[in-house]
């Protein structure tokens, strides 16, 4: 992998100056209340420049599920081709966490802002249900990919894709109230277990090169 010039460097910084400055309105007077104009003042620079990076405030506040969702969907593209379908989207996720968590540059607690942020704003709340769809429906591409169907004639892609997402609320919920001293990477696992002996759909190639026939359901 080759490493990023000085341009992408100082684009990654400004990206990320914009987020650090925008939670840190939020915190200190609430969403609703943060205007990108205020975001983009806070690191002097123009409203204009702001929406080069993000399309709005939503967007900015949500960049941090988008960076997650975007490692994920790599990790699952580089899980082997016969592994079951939740059996590759459990390790994918596993994986991604478990490199946040090593990492010391990771902020856990902005995850954690970022679901107050959503349970207590409408705007926020809707935009990240958007987020969602559109990053479940890529998912359940993949997961098709993998299980060698149409994700338009086959449900199960989608069903997949859409519970493996919901797992991840459910992971941090317990973390944060049942579970602290446990990693997240621990716990999504423990989901993904409890999930996968209903839903671990063959994929269409299996560790012997030969295409599943036989649907599970």
């Amino acid at each position: 992998m080759s490493t990023p010039g000085l341009r992408e460097r100082k684009k990654v910084r400004t990206r990320q100056a914009l987020v650090d400055a925008a939670y840190e309105l939020f915190a200190q007077q609430g969403f609703a209340a943060t205007t990108v104009d205020q975001i983009a003042a806070a690191v002097e620079m123009s409203a204009r420049t702001f929406h080069r990076y993000f399309a709005s405030k939503e967007d900015a506040a949500l960049s941090v599920l988008t960076e997650q969702h975007d490692a994920m969907v790599e990790a699952l593209r580089s899980r082997p081709a016969d592994e079951p379908a939740m059996t590759a989207m459990r390790n994918a996720v596993v994986e991604v966490l478990t490199a946040y968590e090593a990492d010391e540059n990771c902020d856990a607690f902005r995850f954690h802002q970022l679901q107050t942020l959503i349970a207590g704003n409408p705007a926020l709340r809707a935009a990240a249900a958007e987020h969602s769809t559109a990053r479940t429906s890529e998912v359940a591409e993949l997961i098709a990919g993998r299980m060698g169907v149409e994700p338009a004639t086959d449900p199960r892609p989608g069903l997949v894709a859409a519970v493996a997402l919901c797992a991840a609320p459910a992971a941090v919920d317990a973390r944060r109230h049942h579970e602290p001293s446990r990693s997240a990477s621990e716990l999504y696992g423990q989901v993904f277990d409890l999930l996968g002996s209903g839903m671990d759909y063959p994929a269409a190639v299996t560790a012997r090169g030969v295409r599943s026939s036989k649907r599970k359901d």
